[in-house]
Order: structure tokens, then C-alpha cells, then sequence
């Protein structure tokens, strides 16, 4: 065994002075992966001479083998004494991203990176570095296979005792933002304790599409507690609770049936969207646009931007949603307008606006259009309506039916032309003879006659005269 000091380092190694220049290779500095070697120049190092070169004139020495001896005998000292609990005063000999492997004496304990500190660590050199002693309470051995788990903040007390009452739920605390991901911000409260502001709970109405979009690291922020899991060491936390929800009190400003005027933000298939106030959206769905004229698309009848008049049909402070119509507006044409205007047995005009398989669409006004089906097109078989009729031609029809609650009309052609034979049909009545009751002359298709679907007009009002 000899004693030396460390002159420079060289290809492979470390020249060392014993009173004479011996080589220390690399791999015989110490029984880890020394890294930079070169710090040990300058230093006295006790090694053992492995080989001695005579015909060379060359020493080789190995402080490696001293260090394993050494350790072999306190290995078995510790594994004897050492507990969970204990604290152990130890070198820093490797560092990892990982954590922190620490000289017992004979034996390597790992300091975990999550067992450094109660706060966040991003790499284990921003607590420790090598070759500095340091003291750590033994948290776990597992003696059997010779490994030692330790901890650095077991040292002190751990910021989540008594937790819930520094920080109860609904408190305003301070924090500073440590760490923003996609789904959240991390704000740290106090060292060793974060909580999670999710980005659902940074704001009532806006819509957050990142909250690196609003928020970055190192800011100052309140925010709300809303729970605590002392197990899980969990805080939740919430900034939109800093203010008045609005939709606690849109029921109460927006009861249904008030008149608001929006500005429509943006339609899709089923209906558009319309900002009611800045945060408070609403909805106006295709089937409340208009009592009468069925869309396709919403964009037939609005555009995105414009100003309309509505009427809050129902509020949903759950869902956060507000259902809006137009036609409301006004009263349902089908309830007595449309029953009282086209009555039943009634000859009116109209063009034809849609052609289907089974019959045609024929526009009686503005947005009210009634099914002249194919079989009252014409007493013979048709295979095709275009046979007959072309969209923008003016048509007469008969009224056969009003069905306000399917809001359906109900239309025939071949009706009109027997009204016309009958018309012409029946002579005109002699002075010099009774008369003959219409109800005793049959009139195809009249309000009367055979195929009549309801009761005629005329016997209608003799039975209220009655």
C-alpha cells in the first residue's frame, strides 16, 4: 500500500507521485465510473500496487482495490446496524436523473428524486451535488439484496399535515404558477404544496383553448380552494370562482319569454348559435325560425352577424344553455289564421314549388305551402307528377283538409274539375217549379257529393241558424 499525490492526468489515466511516477488507469480510480477524473489532481490518494514493470521501468496502482476492501468490511457492519427511521451522514457519489446514489460506508443508498424535497424538482443537482456529504433518513432496506432507500425531506415535516386548515375549501389563497400544461396550471401555495387550476375552472363563459394562452410560469395569481385530498396530496383549485357565475343568475334576468336581441355567431345544421351578453350564449334551433316554411339549413333564413329579435324559450343553468326562437314572436299562424282562411272545400290558387314521388308542394302564400298528393292530381293513374305539373306553374287546388296539429293542408286537383262538371251539370231552375233542395242533387266531388271528407259548409251554418 503506498501514498501519493495526484501530478496530472494522462492518456488512460492519472500519473501519481509515490516518490517516483506510477500510473493510476482510469478504471482503477474508484469501483463507480469516476467521470471527469481530473478533479482528483492535486489530491494524496492511498492506493495498492498491482504491477510492477521492471524491464519498463513502470508502476501500475489501483486505489479501486483499497476502497473495495474497505467496503466489504463495513457492508457487512451496516447491513448489521442499519433500520428504517435512522438517520446516516453519506457521500454523494453519482448522480441521476433519477435520483441520488449516496456512500453509506460500505455500502450505496438511493436518494429518489421525489425524496429529495417536499417541493418540485426538476434534476437532483439542483439540491445536491458530488462529493458532498449530506445526512438523509433511512426510509427502506431491503437487507437480503443489499439496497438502502432514502430520503432527504423525511428530515423535516411534511407540508400536507394539517392541510385542510391552512387551506380550507372556498378560502382565496395567493400562489405563483409553476408549471402550465395542456389540461391545467400547477400553482404552487407554500413550498412542498401545489395545487391544479383545471382549464375548466378558469373561466364561467369564455372558451380556453390553451392556458398558456392566459397564464405562464413565475405568475402571481388568486385563486379559490375548492378541495383537498390530504392522501392523495391533491389541492383543486379554481380562478373563474373569483367572480360571480353569470349563469347562476340568467334564469332571473332571462325568464322564458323575454325579448332579447342577439347577434348570431355562428349556424350549423341544426340551428345558430347567438351571443345574448358577452359570456352568455343561447341557441335558436332551425324548427323555432319560422311556424310555417320548413329550412334545410338555418342559412336560408340568418347569416352569421346579424342583429335578430328572439324570445327565451327555456333556460338551463345546469348545461349552460338557453334555447331562443323567432316564430315565437308572433302567435301560431296554425291555431286560427290558417283553420279560419282555408277552409275545407275551398277553390284557391297556388304555385308549385317542389316536385316529389309521391306528389307535389304547391306555395298557397308567403312560407305556407300545402301536398297536393299524386292521387288527387287526376282521376287516371300518374306515374309521374312532371307529367302534369312544372315547378313555377299556378295551379287550382281544392282545400280537402287543415290539420293544425300535423300543420298539414291537404290539396286536390281532380277535385276542381269536378266541381267545374258539376257546375255545368245542373240546369237552371224553372220559376214555374219547386225548388230542389241541393242537399237532394249530387254534385262528384262538391261539398256534398260523393267522396265528401267533411260535412259541407252550407248544412253547417243552417244547423247554427237552427
Amino acid at each position: 500500500m503506498v501514498t501519493g499525490r495526484v501530478i496530472r492526468r494522462i492518456k488512460g489515466g492519472l500519473l501519481v507521485d509515490i516518490g517516483v511516477p506510477v500510473f493510476l488507469p482510469a478504471s482503477q480510480v474508484d469501483i463507480r465510473k469516476p467521470g471527469d477524473i481530473s478533479r482528483f489532481i492535486g489530491q494524496d490518494v492511498t492506493c495498492e500496487i498491482l504491477k510492477i514493470d521492471t524491464e519498463n521501468k513502470n508502476i501500475v496502482i489501483s486505489r479501486r482495490k483499497i476502497i473495495e476492501d474497505q467496503r466489504s468490511a463495513g457492508k457487512e457492519k451496516l447491513l448489521a446496524e442499519i433500520e428504517p427511521g435512522q438517520k446516516r451522514k453519506g457521500v454523494v457519489k453519482n448522480i441521476a436523473d433519477f435520483g441520488v446514489f449516496v456512500d453509506l460506508g460500505g455500502l450505496d443508498g438511493l436518494l429518489h428524486i421525489s425524496d429529495l424535497s417536499w417541493g418540485r424538482v426538476s434534476h437532483p443537482s439542483e439540491v445536491v451535488h458530488l462529493d458532498q456529504e449530506i445526512e438523509c433518513v433511512v426510509i427502506g432496506v431491503d437487507k437480503e439484496n443489499e439496497k438502502v432507500s432514502l430520503g432527504l425531506k423525511q428530515k423535516t415535516e411534511s407540508p400536507w399535515e394539517n392541510i385542510e386548515t391552512r387551506y380550507p375549501v372556498n378560502a382565496k389563497v395567493k400562489g405563483t404558477v409553476v408549471n402550465v400544461m395542456n389540461y391545467g396550471i400547477f400553482v404552487r401555495l407554500e413550498e412542498g404544496v401545489e395545487g391544479l387550476v383545471h382549464i375548466s375552472e378558469m373561466s364561467w363563459t369564455k372558451k380556453i383553448n390553451h392556458p398558456g394562452d392566459i397564464y405562464k410560469v413565475n405568475d402571481q395569481i388568486d385563486v379559490i380552494v375548492l378541495d383537498v385530498n390530504k392522501d392523495k396530496q391533491e389541492i383543486s383549485l379554481g380562478v373563474k370562482q373569483l367572480e360571480t357565475n353569470p349563469w347562476a343568475v340568467a334564469s332571473q334576468k332571462y325568464p322564458p319569454g323575454t325579448i332579447v336581441n342577439v347577434k348570431i355567431t355562428s349556424l350549423t345544421n341544426y340551428g345558430a348559435f347567438v351571443e345574448i351578453e358577452p359570456g352568455i350564449d343561447g341557441l335558436i334551433h332551425i324548427s323555432d325560425i319560422s311556424w310555417t316554411k320548413k329550412y334545410n339549413h338555418p342559412g336560408e333564413a340568418l347569416q352569421r352577424d346579424q342583429q335578430v329579435k328572439c324570445v327565451v324559450l327555456e333556460v338551463d343553468e345546469e348545461k349552460q344553455r338557453i334555447s331562443l326562437g323567432i316564430k315565437q314572436l308572433t302567435e301560431d299562424p296554425w291555431m286560427h289564421a290558417i283553420p279560419e282562411k282555408y277552409l275545407p272545400g275551398q277553390i284557391v290558387k297556388g304555385v308549385v314549388t317542389k316536385i316529389t314521388n309521391f306528389g307535389v308542394f304547391v306555395e298557397l302564400e308567403s312560407d305556407l305551402e300545402g301536398l297536393l298528393h299524386i292521387s288527387e292530381i287526376a282521376d287516371h293513374k300518374i306515374d309521374n307528377p312532371q307529367d302534369v305539373v312544372k315547378p313555377g306553374q299556378e295551379v287550382e287546388v281544392k282545400i280537402l283538409r287543415v290539420d293544425s296539429d300535423s300543420r298539414k293542408i291537404g290539396l286536390s286537383m281532380r277535385r276542381v274539375k269536378w266541381a267545374e262538371e258539376d257546375s255545368k251539370a245542373v240546369p237552371a231552375p224553372d220559376i214555374n217549379e219547386p225548388s230542389i233542395s241541393a242537399a237532394s242533387t249530387p254534385r262528384r266531388g262538391g261539398l256534398d257529393g260523393e267522396g265528401l271528407m267533411i260535412p259541407p259548409i252550407q248544412k253547417k251554418e243552417e244547423e247554427k241558424s237552427e
